[in-house]
């Protein structure tokens, strides 16, 4: 896994939020927007992953949420940890895809208070007009600022 400090040497940073409807989104960090934000199927977002490849090759970097690196768990029960399991296999996917590929890339920590945040709080931080779901934003807030 690279370290994410190489993001700074990146224009293009994308965030993904691992799962069953997989969130995705891009921060322009030279015009300080972003491009999209929105969510799709795994597939989908690796395909998404290698046009911003074919495209912005030097400038591209991935940053995921990687529940592998979760340490609060609070409680939950094996119904929960079902998802999770799916989810982590999905962040092993993402981690060898970016590997395979030569996308720069870091697995983040899922952070408390920076995901599942409301569509108004969104748009209040980030300005960004247009709806989304939570998926989306949970990608955006890995790359918002950068």
């Amino acid at each position: 896994m690279l370290n994410s400090s190489l993001s700074n040497q990146h224009r293009i940073i994308i965030g993904i939020d691992p799962g069953t409807e997989t969130g995705f989104a891009v921060w322009d960090k030279l015009d300080r927007e972003f491009r999209e934000i929105n969510s799709c199927k795994i597939h989908e977002a690796l395909r998404r992953v290698l046009e911003y490849q074919r495209n912005h090759w030097e400038e591209l970097f991935v940053r995921f949420e990687d529940a592998r690196l979760r340490t609060w768990f609070g409680n939950t029960g094996p119904e929960k940890w079902k998802g999770a399991g799916s989810i982590m296999r999905d962040c092993s996917i993402w981690q060898d895809f970016l590997q395979d590929n030569g996308v720069h890339f870091a697995g983040m920590a899922p952070r408390i208070g920076l995901t599942k945040m409301p569509a108004d709080k969104f748009k209040a931080f980030t300005g960004w007009q247009w709806k989304t779901n939570n998926h989306g934003r949970d990608a955006a807030m890995l790359v918002y600022g950068y």
